[in-house]
């Protein structure tokens, strides 16, 4: 923590380097944590820039209380909610557009097909029950925490959680279908 605690200083201070290392850091985890929030990789991209200019902003709150990573965790989350907040209000004032289906190719090197099956299903998800989803069972606050962080109470945080799980279940189904029939021929003799 002396180590996070004297680069944070630095970066109060206004030194680039030290910013940078905080950006090198702790980026993959915040991109993470706005990627799964927005569900759409443009906007993430865009909400992610957005996100780390206020946590920089944000700098001096840190009181060093807690670990750097858990204050900046806490913040990118805010930060995140408080932008789609701000994104979906202003696309409900906007006249819809007619939106045509779009493939995004995914290197499949990189990942597996579960993996990438399992982000295109969360990207399905109605926004409120992929934020309910994403902050309770990825990122493990409890339904009161949610509810608070998103103004809703636990009850709702539940019910969306609940929609957000059937939901993923039945775009899921045909996968592990899939799964299944796969696993039972293997075992078939020719």
């Amino acid at each position: 923590m002396d180590t996070d605690a004297a680069i944070v200083r630095r970066a109060i201070d206004g030194d680039e380097r030290a910013m940078r290392l905080l950006w090198n850091q702790h980026s993959p985890h915040v991109d993470a944590i706005v990627s799964r929030l927005a569900g759409d990789p443009d906007l993430a991209q865009d909400l992610a820039q957005e996100v780390w200019i206020q946590i920089f902003r944000a700098l001096p709150s840190w009181r060093g209380d807690s670990k750097f990573s858990t204050w900046l965790h806490r913040v990118a989350v805010n930060r995140s909610l408080n932008a789609l907040r701000r994104t979906r209000r202003l696309a409900a004032i906007e006249a819809p557009i007619e939106d045509h289906t779009v493939t995004v190719d995914h290197d499949e090197g990189t990942r597996t097909l579960l993996a990438e099956s399992i982000e295109d299903a969360c990207r399905h998800l109605p926004p409120g029950a992929r934020t309910v989803f994403f902050l309770h069972d990825v990122e493990g606050y409890t339904h009161e925490e949610i509810a608070s962080e998103l103004g809703i109470t636990a009850g709702g945080s539940k019910s969306q959680l609940f929609k957000a799980r059937a939901k993923l279940r039945r775009l899921l189904a045909p996968l592990l279908d899939l799964t299944d029939d796969t696993a039972e021929r293997s075992y078939a003799t020719p």
